[in-house]
């Protein structure tokens, strides 16, 4: 039977003319052609103006993760990162409103809250990998960032609830002044 077979395969490709086999031949070219446009098309992304981590129900208090958004807005990762390092080494206060103890320094009130800290910590090394991944100058970027109450759960006895954030944090570049807004400024003075 598997003599018969190979006899048969044989016969077949002895009658397929020159022909043929030059025209499959083309087509196999063309099937790599054209996946190596595909590949083209994948590489060229868009580039993009902002990286975003989204953190949904992060155990951390509310009072806190607000605290050190405000802390850490306006400021590039590198340097929150140092502040939040310094605070979970309690270095350095967070600065916190409230009825709260004044600590040593320029603040009148702050805390360490550290667990808060570590969680922000970690958040702030996945929006350095979701700069580079949009191709982002991480040196040019400013930090924006909210926290918000998140569903809290009763606790196995129910008479707890846990503590839930919702946490987004935003890398944007800083936009330029071009020539013209610097025109018309010297216009208005």
């Amino acid at each position: 039977m598997e003599e018969e077979n190979k006899k048969q395969n044989e016969e077949k490709e002895e009658t397929k003319t020159d022909e043929e086999k030059i025209a499959g031949e083309t087509k196999i070219g063309e099937k790599k052609t054209e996946k190596e446009a595909k590949k083209k098309t994948r590489e060229k992304k868009p580039k993009r103006d902002e990286a975003i981590v989204n953190a949904k129900d992060v155990p951390i208090s509310t009072k806190h993760s607000i605290a050190i958004c405000n802390f850490i807005r306006g400021k590039g990762i590198e340097e929150a990162n140092f502040m939040l390092q310094e605070v979970v080494k309690m270095k350095k206060a967070l600065p916190m409103k409230g009825e709260i103890p004044h600590r040593k320094g320029k603040i009148m009130s702050g805390r360490y809250p550290i667990n808060a800290a570590k969680q922000f910590i970690k958040l702030l090394k996945q929006l350095n990998a979701n700069a580079n991944v949009n191709g982002l100058e991480i040196e040019k970027g400013k930090i924006e960032c909210k926290a918000n109450r998140a569903s809290r759960p009763y606790r196995r006895s129910g008479s707890e609830r846990f503590k839930r954030t919702h946490v987004t944090l935003r890398l944007k570049e800083k936009a330029e002044k071009t020539k013209k807004q610097g025109e018309n400024k010297e216009k208005k003075n």
